[in-house]
């Protein structure tokens, strides 16, 4: 292995994505090499100067090997998004979860069964209930009357987290974090018919997710983000057009800080739903903010 054609690579494949997909990165630490390859190390030392965390690093450097030696050469311009060469079992896969639409539409992420039924009859076609209790009786009212305010209205209803109260009710689907997926019986909530869905913040989550073969994977947090504490900093449109590309196969959902404003960059990247939190539940009309949303969707 040549030291100087590593580094010369290296800085090739860094000025070349720098724009769409470099971030300050967080971590000056040297990088961590699992083996010799050329390109494996050269994409490993321009991902960490692009400003990726450790664990993703790692996938993409394995993943450029895997692209040099299946096209037989080196390219810095081609950011690697096949799925094989992530190690991706091909689709389809007959043992995943039950399917959901490609397209979810607009993603409403609400607070209770009151703001579940709102925005089902304002039309929003695709509503999670983010209910937040230690209390497992008030927890299973909450599912049920979330699950009885989206009855007619054609609105499709994921729980988060509360997976076993969305069994027991018979929700269409469960959302689940990276932190739960060790917790949940996968096994239940794949026998009872529901869909799932499972939130990435990077490569390494989204292949995580990807071996599970949920109903959809939520992407981001594409923009800044107040909601909840992340473990990544914002990933930016142009990183998450990178990661709809590599998981084209599955239902996409972005998500994190998306606006109005922020949404033309947002559907560009191939996404087929947007989730919003703070838009909705904290508009005067969120009635008409709903509306104005699925009218961008709706001409993408």
């Amino acid at each position: 292995m040549n030291t100087d054609s590593v580094i010369a690579m290296a800085a090739a494949i860094a000025e070349a994505h720098r724009a769409k997909l470099g971030l300050t990165p967080s971590d000056a630490s040297a990088p961590e090499y699992g083996h010799d390859g050329t390109a494996y190390r050269a994409a490993k030392q321009a991902s960490r100067a692009l400003g990726f965390i450790e664990a993703d690093a790692e996938c993409i450097a394995a993943a450029w090997q895997a692209q040099a030696q299946r096209t037989g050469a080196f390219d810095a311009t081609a950011w690697p998004d096949e799925p094989q060469d992530f190690g991706l079992a091909p689709h389809p896969r007959a043992h995943g979860f039950a399917p959901c639409p490609a397209s979810l539409g607009l993603y409403a992420v609400l607070p209770d069964a009151g703001w579940v039924g709102r925005m089902a009859r304002a039309g929003v076609p695709t509503v999670q209930l983010r209910f937040k209790s230690d209390d497992a009786d008030a927890v299973q009212r909450e599912v049920e009357s979330a699950i009885d305010a989206v009855r007619g209205t054609g609105a499709r209803l994921f729980i988060n987290d509360h997976w076993q109260a969305a069994i027991r009710a018979g929700a269409y689907g469960v959302h689940l974090g990276q932190e739960d997926i060790d917790l949940a019986d996968l096994d239940a909530i794949r026998t009872a018919g529901l869909r799932l869905g499972l939130s990435t913040h990077g490569y390494a989550e989204m292949l995580r997710a990807d071996c599970i073969s949920p109903s959809y994977i939520a992407m981001g947090a594409v923009y800044a983000t107040t909601l909840k504490q992340m473990a990544t900093v914002p990933q930016g449109p142009g990183r998450l057009t990178a990661y709809a590309r590599l998981m084209r196969h599955h239902s996409l959902v972005a998500i994190g800080g998306i606006d109005v404003e922020r949404l033309p960059a947002v559907l560009k990247s191939g996404v087929g739903s947007v989730a919003v939190v703070r838009a909705l539940v904290n508009a005067q009309q969120p009635e008409l903010v709903a509306a104005d949303w699925m009218g961008w969707l709706a001409r993408r």
